[in-house]
């Protein structure tokens, strides 16, 4: 045995495989045109003697895998649990006397852990600055702030609702009009210099603003070149940020928020639990990279494969919710699927890394979870997810999967040992 590597060879013989190439060709003969016969009603013996034998080994094959491939599963049970992928299967002969497949089975490699205590990381510590808690607070207050129409001048902030049309040596360009156009002025949104030329002007203004594209601008036509804007004011506004009072605290809905203090007290938990998590994220990643260090393994193509190709999936869902396709995706960025599991490999390959020294460690610890551990954890992660327990178990893959969750993160738990 190679490596990491077993091979199996099944041959179907006898009545099993004639069996088969009796039902493959009663499939194909109802399809075969042969002069003198309706489909279907051709003899075997006249149907081989047109389309051959051998026209029937592919379905006959198919036929009989299903029970070749549980034959080798049932003959190798005590390895079942170090099989880190679904076998390899190759045809390795076939006529009309028998069928011999190949399948060769990955196991999980040999790891051999390093140093994986005490590995001197300590873990950030966390806590919310004043100013954290007041840009937060303002951030809230902007997102309920109103635009009121303003009597007088337009002010760097303000919004101002214009008409406007762009003219380059005289002539009106593409893309240069608008009416009634919602500018916020001091936002950057247009050429340098446009927005500064509509400070000082009120509803019922009329302006040429005259500006020079810049040089690195989109449009070829218009790179570097002086133009003139007619601008006509219809309306000032300015946006009124709302003060921190009960009406505000309505607004936000925050249960048992309707004083600032209690508002503030709210934002620094808010602060504290997100620092914490980012700092525990950073943690574990510190951790299991330097346990990885220590760590010997020589991962299998398959393993990282199959790895790939749950990213991929993963990928694909996520673009999914932002409403892109990975198909998309690729014209967007101009790749393919290959350069995207090139780009993917090393983050695949670390993350089977850390799953099989995790493995490792909670055989050397000796970590077992029992059925009553798992079934309890699973009744705590129903109800944190107010789901059935049945149905949290068939979304989760069972309790199998509860207990490995369980193995893993306690097997982390002595990664965090001094």
């Amino acid at each position: 045995m190679k490596k990491n590597i077993k091979e199996v060879e099944i041959t179907v013989e006898g009545k099993e495989w004639q069996d088969a190439l009796d039902k493959a060709f009663k499939k194909k003969n109802k399809t075969a045109k042969i002069d003198g016969f309706r489909p279907g009603k051709a003899p075997k013996e006249v149907f081989i003697k047109k389309y051959g034998i051998e026209s029937l080994f592919i379905d006959a094959g198919d036929l009989v895998l299903e029970d070749a491939y549980k034959k080798v599963i049932d003959d190798n049970k005590d390895i079942l649990d170090d099989l880190v992928a679904r076998p390899d299967i190759e045809l390795k002969s076939v006529d009309e006397n028998k069928i011999e497949f190949k399948f060769t089975l990955t196991l999980k490699p040999e790891i051999k852990l390093g140093k994986y205590k005490g590995l001197g990381v300590k873990k950030e510590e966390t806590k919310v600055e004043k100013k954290e808690i007041e840009e937060a607070i303002e951030n809230m207050r902007a997102r309920y702030a109103e635009d009121v129409i303003k009597e007088g001048a337009i002010e760097d902030g303000d919004i101002a609702i214009i008409d406007f049309e762009g003219f380059v040596d005289g002539k009106a360009f593409d893309g240069g009009k608008a009416e009634n156009y919602s500018l916020k002025v001091g936002s950057g949104t247009f050429i340098p210099g446009f927005e500064e030329q509509l400070i000082g002007l009120k509803e019922g203004d009329e302006k040429d603003v005259k500006v020079t594209f810049p040089k690195d601008y989109h449009a070829e036509d218009l790179k570097g070149k002086e133009a003139v804007f007619k601008v006509k004011v219809h309306e000032v506004k300015e946006v009124h940020i709302p003060e921190i009072d009960e009406d505000f605290f309505a607004d936000l809905g925050m249960e048992g928020i309707d004083t600032k203090e209690a508002l503030e007290a709210q934002i620094s938990e808010n602060i504290l639990t997100r620092k914490d998590m980012e700092a525990e994220n950073k943690y574990i990643d510190t951790l299991l990279e330097k346990a990885a260090e220590n760590t010997e393994v020589e991962i299998p193509e398959v393993m990282i494969n199959e790895e790939l190709d749950r990213m991929i999936n993963q990928y694909r869902e996520h673009l999914q919710m932002q409403g892109i396709t990975l198909e998309q995706f690729y014209q967007f960025t101009n790749s393919d699927e290959m350069a995207l599991r090139d780009q993917m490999r090393e983050e695949a390959t670390k993350r089977i890394t850390y799953r099989l020294m995790l493995e490792e460690i909670a055989k050397e610890e000796k970590i077992e979870i029992s059925d009553k551990e798992a079934e309890e954890e699973a009744d705590k992660m129903a109800e944190k997810y107010q789901m059935k327990k049945d149905e949290f178990l068939n979304a989760f893959g069972g309790l199998d999967m509860i207990k490995y969750d369980m193995k893993m993160r306690k097997a982390m738990e002595v990664l965090k040992e001094d």
